[in-house]
């Protein structure tokens, strides 16, 4: 059994209430537009971190992350990139993503809009946790936290951390 603290869009800032809730989760996901190496080196401090690029994502981030990553934790196969649109709009780009991993769960970011919903077209669950950062035209900062265990995904918590400009 796995924890996850989901989040996406910190654009350079780490809200302290995201290091609070991801104390208690065995792992930290970054659905892209990390902004700096710093921000990422401070995540995975607290946690080991799984994270792809986003478009304000400069070189130096880059390097280090890929623009998608596939894998499978606790019998539950993961995509997470950062562009993607949702169920019913995904670009032709995350449908061939879709089609070739075919996951379980698949994560983007982008929108700066939480949303989780099911995909019976393309067989998963997707997941966008909304925007974390204060960059934006997000109101509210959110972040999703999940549990997988045993080929399934439950105790999903959307997570408000208050107003962007707080």
């Amino acid at each position: 059994m796995k924890r996850i603290c989901l989040i996406s869009d910190t654009h350079s800032f780490l809200d302290p209430k995201v290091v609070k809730y991801a104390a208690d989760c065995d792992e930290i996901w970054h659905a892209g537009d990390i902004g700096t190496l710093e921000l990422a080196d401070k995540l995975s401090a607290i946690k080991p971190l799984r994270a792809v690029f986003g478009n304000i994502d400069g070189a130096e981030i880059r390097r280090c992350f890929p623009l998608n990553v596939s894998f499978e934790i606790e019998g539950v196969k993961v995509l997470i990139t950062h562009i993607a649109g949702y169920p019913g709009k995904f670009s032709a780009k995350a449908l061939h993503l879709i089609k070739e991993n075919q996951p379980d769960l698949f994560i983007c970011g982008h929108s700066h809009i939480l949303k989780v919903m099911p995909d019976k077209q393309n067989n998963l669950l997707f997941m966008n946790p909304g925007a974390c950062g204060n960059h934006g035209f997000h109101q509210v900062k959110t972040i999703l936290r999940f549990t997988v265990d045993n080929g399934k995904i439950s105790n999903l918590d959307a997570i408000e951390l208050g107003k962007r400009a707080d």
